[in-house]
């Protein structure tokens, strides 16, 4: 799963975050921060699409494609955070979002290779639609303020990482645990759809400003949860 630490440093917001309530109306600010991440988000899964398509057309390999993941962790670690202010900082979105399209097509050749792959991958992709237009939709009308999550999710996120860690150490070593695996993939659905509550939630109460960093946070949340998605649904059916 991604790293998304760098996005709790990035508070544009220069002021008090504004508790919002259902009668509330979305301060235009947030309007256009909103209008802006949802364009750049929509543009960014279609380009990571298209570049997970040129992955399996080529064959990517499993090495190719942990480099690659290692090359959109290092532009959002060291490249974000200076060109965030700029449209420079557009640019690294592509580049980062095109990387981990790049590093999600061995896995998705591998599903896809499977008796009901592509049912899988699909079921996996509504869920996934599913469950962030609910969240970012329930967000939107009730103008919730979910920042109290934040110390649960980092804690979760921390939980969640050290475990992914343990069972790749553990299958270095040729130990198998699948229900381990199992429970890793579920916490990470119910850790990135708090995620797509807390971030949209930012945004919609000016919590963040900066559409590009919104726009990193809400693709990473969309990214972790279709993988995990993918890896339930295909335990669930027997071809994993």
């Amino acid at each position: 799963m991604e790293n998304r630490q760098y996005n709790y440093s990035q508070n544009q917001s220069g002021g008090m975050i504004a508790r919002g309530s259902a009668t509330d109306a979305i301060r235009p600010e947030a309007v256009k921060v909103l209008r802006n991440t949802y364009t750049l988000l929509a543009m960014t899964l279609l380009f990571s699409a298209v570049m997970a398509a040129v992955s399996m057309s080529v064959g990517l390999g499993r090495g190719a494609s942990l480099i690659c993941s290692l090359g959109a962790l290092a532009l959002v670690w060291f490249v974000l955070p200076r060109t965030a202010n700029s449209s420079a900082g557009i640019g690294v979105v592509f580049g980062f979002t095109g990387l981990l399209g790049l590093s999600l097509g061995p896995t998705l050749s591998y599903y896809l290779q499977l008796a009901n792959g592509g049912q899988i991958v699909m079921q996996a992709l509504g869920g996934t639609a599913l469950v962030f237009f609910a969240l970012s939709g329930y967000v939107l009308t009730t103008k919730k303020d979910f920042s109290f999550m934040r110390g649960i999710l980092v804690a979760g996120l921390v939980v969640v990482l050290v475990a992914a860690l343990g069972s790749i150490v553990a299958a270095m070593f040729g130990v198998e645990i699948t229900a381990f695996s199992l429970a890793i993939s579920a916490a990470i659905v119910f850790l990135m759809s708090g995620f797509i509550l807390y971030d949209t939630s930012r945004i919609v109460n000016g919590g963040e400003q900066n559409y590009i960093i919104a726009t990193t946070g809400l693709y990473l949340n969309i990214y972790n949860l279709f993988v995990a998605l993918l890896h339930l649904l295909s335990a669930f059916s027997g071809d994993d």
